[in-house]
């Protein structure tokens, strides 16, 4: 899959833009808050119909715009197709070769097999932040690897909120009706999380004994889920298990008002040698743990799909180490598919960025064509 355009109207600082990117290395530059992230972000949008940063659509918005519209060309086994998604005072709406998509239609022939990597500065929160952090980059990847996890989850989310509403508000017998959906749901997303944690697990611990060395401590991560729960096994005896500790804490979770047990609480463990990452780990092993997620996810979409995603690289020179830098771009170099980077400064991408690539600057949500720079004299 590959994009041959990119526009943007009314998407955050952008009032109108076009993008025609390279093939391989299509690089942003300029000073930071002049758009950079923004272009990534409409183009994870259309990957992945969520925002990257934003927690509301409506900051997707350009101030004083009634609405955003992105729009991409992707070149795929179908032949080129055109996806669009607007965001209006309605919320969102997916376009697929200009026909509207509802909420009833399948989204499988929207995504077609595009997926989007995205590594940003932010990502280091994956070992120093809490874990919905974690759970967000699980629920992410997942989708990625599977797209049908952005309706499971939502079914997930849905169920949750009613059944918080009948602990908060109706008798015992009626939470029981909603106990159901809640536990079907909530084992396909944990047997989904606990697939690519399979996955990814041995890809990470090859990945950061490459990048630290032959001596480092071995990377480790495992799925743990809240209150206890035993994941192992199918998904109906996931299902079993947590409907058992659901009745089990339903006192509990009567006098908070919440649901405290299931894939909405649970974590991701990260560790290196047996020790925690967020305790016990420096900053540069930390660093080097959240590369190695991400170099994870890029080689099992490409093992598994048969196809490299998107990579969205944002700023990601200014929070790498030289040595951890290198490394990186090396290995993006290595890879067939498609990426956008962003820097503040095109030295630090330029001998990296390989034959073919396509410089942008920005400045103030707009985007020109950069030439390279003449030599005196060549």
């Amino acid at each position: 899959m590959r994009l041959l355009s990119l526009s943007l109207r009314d998407f955050r600082n952008v009032r109108e833009a076009r993008i025609d990117p390279s093939m391989r290395a299509t690089v942003l530059v300029g000073p930071n808050g002049q758009g950079k992230t923004n272009l990534l972000e409409a183009l994870f949008l259309l990957c992945t119909l969520k925002p990257l940063r934003a927690t509301r659509l409506a900051e997707l918005v350009r101030f004083g715009a009634e609405r955003a519209r992105v729009e991409g060309e992707f070149e795929g086994a179908g032949g080129v197709r055109t996806v669009a998604v607007e965001i209006g005072p309605e919320g969102r709406t997916a376009f697929l070769d200009g026909k509207t998509l509802s909420s009833s239609d399948r989204l499988d022939a929207f995504f077609e097999g595009r997926a989007a990597v995205c590594f940003s500065p932010d990502d280091l929160l994956l070992v120093k932040g809490g874990p919905d952090q974690r759970r967000r980059f699980l629920d992410r990847a997942a989708f990625n690897r599977w797209p049908a996890v952005l309706s499971e989850a939502r079914e997930y989310l849905r169920a949750l909120r009613e059944r918080n509403a009948a602990l908060r508000h109706s008798a015992p017998e009626v939470e029981e009706s909603f106990r159901e959906p809640l536990v079907r749901t909530g084992a396909r997303l944990v047997a989904r999380r606990l697939a690519l944690v399979a996955e990814l697990a041995p890809r990470v611990a090859e990945a950061f004994a490459e990048i630290s060395g032959p001596e480092a401590d071995v990377a480790r991560l495992a799925y743990r889920p809240a209150a206890g729960i035993p994941v192992e096994g199918t998904e109906e005896e996931i299902a079993s298990r947590l409907a058992f500790v659901l009745a089990q804490r339903i006192g509990r979770d009567r006098e908070k008002g919440y649901t405290s047990a299931g894939p909405h609480m649970d974590d991701l463990t990260l560790a290196l040698g047996g020790k925690g990452a967020r305790p016990y780990g420096s900053q540069g092993q930390q660093r080097a743990l959240v590369l190695a997620l991400k170099i994870a996810e890029i080689e099992n979409l490409r093992d598994e799909q048969g196809r490299p995603p998107l990579l969205l690289l944002d700023d990601v020179s200014s929070e790498l180490d030289p040595e951890k830098n290198g490394h990186l771009l090396r290995h993006l170099a290595a890879l067939p598919g498609q990426a956008f980077l962003t820097t503040t400064d095109r030295r630090l991408l330029e001998p990296a960025a390989g034959e073919g690539a396509i410089f942008y600057r920005v400045r103030e949500g707009t985007f020109e064509r950069d030439l390279p720079p003449v030599i005196p004299g060549g």
